[in-house]
Formats: structure tokens, sequence, C-alpha cells
């Protein structure tokens, strides 16, 4: 088992930053894959990125590559989105999420992007850009 906490987010302005953080409690939280999503309202929630246990390997939805970058520092157990260049279509709720890999992913070299993908969910934060 494993609880996410979200912070970070908030009202920023078109072109502005903002980092989000996903704080897990859970001494395995090292071997969990890791992933954002966002949902606007009357929308589906929708992959962000994504980051395999090791950090190895991560991945992007096309509409926030080269703009978002998922991290994650295990020794502190916390995974974070820093975003950049963000744009009023951004705005959304934004979740954490995590799931264990299969035992045989030893280098860490699994991500995963669909949302039924995940097991824990944080509890969302919003991130509203403005015009």
């Amino acid at each position: 088992q494993v609880q996410l906490v979200q912070s970070g987010g908030g009202l920023v302005q078109t072109g502005g930053s903002l980092r989000l953080s996903c704080g897990a409690s859970g001494r395995t939280f090292s071997r969990y894959a890791m992933g954002w999503f966002r949902q606007a309202p009357g929308k589906e929630r929708e992959f962000v990125a994504a980051s395999s246990w090791s950090g190895r390997n991560t991945a992007y939805a096309d509409s926030v590559k080269g703009r978002f970058t998922i991290s994650r520092d295990n020794a502190k157990n916390t995974v974070y989105l820093q975003m950049n260049s963000l744009k009023p279509e951004d705005t959304a709720a934004y979740y954490c999420a995590a799931r264990q890999p299969p035992s045989t992913d030893y280098s860490g070299t699994s991500y995963y992007t669909t949302s039924a993908s995940y097991a824990y969910w944080g509890q969302g934060t919003q991130v509203t850009v403005s015009s």
C-alpha cells in the first residue's frame, strides 16, 4: 500500500512555470512506477507523463513534450512534475499515480501511460493558467 499526497499547483499566467510534488508513504516507493494525469472540466482524464521506478525511462504526452519534465527523488519518496511554458489549455486538475511494476522489471524500465494501469492516486491539485 502507498499513499500519495500532492502539493503545488495554483494560478499562473501564460508562459509561466509551476512545479507539482507528489509525496508517497511506504518504504517501497522507490520500486513504484509513477505517472501524472490531468482532467479538465467536462473532459476525460488524460495522460501527462510517466516514469519507471528507476527514473531511467520516461514518457510524455505529445501536448506537453518539451515543456514538462517528470522526475523523482527516491530518497525523499517524491515525484515531481516541472511545468514550463504553460498554456491556458494546460488548465486542469492534476493527479499523480503509482503502481508496482512486474517483479521481472529488475532494471526499472517499465512505465505506464493509461490510468487503468495505476492502483494508487493522489488527491489532485488544481492548475489554472490565465491568458
